[in-house]
């Protein structure tokens, strides 16, 4: 390489250097904030991006000193230089639009908002308000027009918005020829949003408000009990409106009315039940399995079933629930508890067994009134063979007339 080539690389390799210094990146910095201060439109914001990532590169190859480890306070140039790029890419991002497409998304989020909740009366006429005007303020910004059917009801208030949505995006509009456009869509579709805010949801009522709305409190001529709740519930579960007792339930936070709730819906037996309790059951509430025993309903075994190899407590909770359904589907799973460890939970499984009345059970049953060590289980074996009432149940217990304990030999008697 001649001395000439030499010093032109040198001069070359100088003016790079010079290039990507930090007085260089920040020219390019100031001079890309003054251009996105002057710009207006779509075109020019992505001239400012352009550059922006430009800076981005300069940056990277940028040779910077390094900050002095050992002074914490000390300043780091390629950190100061990537904060003011990281803020004009925000500010560039905050200057765009706003888009067609915004709108959109913003309108069928509040579509979403509208079906996803439960209003009060009061609330859905609010929005029918504000889902009209609305609808309006769109069609004279696109010049068209679409059918509007307004209810109070959720899903076609939600139905009209998503036309409106639809419309917006058919309207293929350009964030800078539309701009005044786009800009009244926005100032509609916030105003809708406000709007949707400020109706009233169910949640904004108190209990007491939300058992008003749903008629709780109209069975009553006077409320001389205290709390009144309690006094419509009891009319309530003389006419067996399940669904009222369990709006109770669920609506009442004290453990007084839950309580009363519970005994209520044991009582009633009332089918309409299974499903809440069905959910209660899953979480091993003994009370929800209790009151799925009273209602006989056979889809509420495969959800507790699997308990009665639970503790006594809960086995015995199950086993009743079990005996009360009288579904021979089971007839096995509880047959097994006539060797559980605890004498109740023997005691519950025979009697179980002489409610589901399957004649598969006439011989554990048998061998629990001739083996089992307490009298008590033996004279619900007993007990059991009598409710089948076969020949050959009723032919187990005949010869028990003079055992030693005096309730298997009623049962013996009631055999004759």
């Amino acid at each position: 390489m001649s001395d000439e080539d030499a010093e032109e690389t040198q001069d070359s390799e100088a003016e790079e250097t010079e290039l990507v210094s930090a007085e260089t990146v920040e020219e390019q910095l100031e001079s890309a904030e003054a251009e996105l201060e002057d710009a207006e439109t779509e075109a020019e914001l992505d001239v400012v991006e352009a550059q922006l990532d430009k800076i981005e590169g300069l940056l990277e190859s940028a040779d910077l000193p390094e900050p002095d480890e050992d002074d914490e306070d000390a300043e780091d140039p390629r950190e100061e230089l990537e904060t003011r790029l990281s803020d004009l890419r925000d500010e560039l991002e905050d200057q765009r639009g706003p888009y067609a497409e915004d709108v959109i998304s913003d309108v069928e989020d509040a579509a979403a908002t509208i079906t996803d909740t439960r209003w009060t009366d009061d609330g859905s006429e609010e929005l029918v308000t504000v889902v009209e005007s609305f609808a309006e303020t769109v069609q004279d910004a696109l010049g068209t027009d679409f059918s509007v059917t307004l209810s109070r009801n959720a899903d076609d208030l939600a139905e009209i918005l998503e036309t409106a949505a639809t419309a917006v995006g058919d309207a293929d509009l350009d964030p800078d020829e539309d701009a005044d456009t786009i800009e009244t869509l926005v100032e509609a579709t916030e105003e809708l949003q406000s709007g949707i805010d400020d109706a009233e949801e169910w949640s904004d009522l108190s209990t007491r408000e939300q058992l008003e709305a749903e008629g709780y409190y109209d069975v009553l001529d006077h409320r001389k009990d205290y709390p009144p709740e309690w006094g419509a519930l009891k009319v309530w579960e003389k006419r067996n409106r399940a669904d009222m007792v369990l709006l109770a339930l669920d609506s009442l936070q004290s453990n007084f009315m839950e309580r009363h709730c519970l005994e209520a819906l044991e009582r009633m037996g009332n089918e309409d039940a299974v499903e809440p309790m069905l959910q209660r059951a899953q979480r091993r509430d003994k009370d929800a399995i209790s009151i799925l025993g009273k209602t006989g309903s056979e889809d509420a075994i495969d959800t507790i079933v699997d308990y009665v190899d639970a503790d006594p407590g809960m086995a015995k909770t199950v086993i009743k629930a079990l005996g009360e359904i009288g579904s021979d589907e089971v007839t096995q799973e509880v047959a097994d508890q006539l060797v559980a460890d605890d004498a109740d939970v023997r005691s519950y499984a025979a009697r179980a067994l002489g409610r589901i009345g399957d004649t598969r059970a006439i011989e554990p049953l048998s061998d629990t009134l001739e083996n089992d060590d307490s009298d008590s289980v033996r004279a619900s074996a007993a007990w059991a063979l009598n409710q089948i009432g076969t020949e050959s149940a009723l032919d187990a217990v005949r010869g028990y007339s003079d055992d030693r304990a005096y309730l298997v030999q009623s049962e013996a008697e009631k055999a004759l």
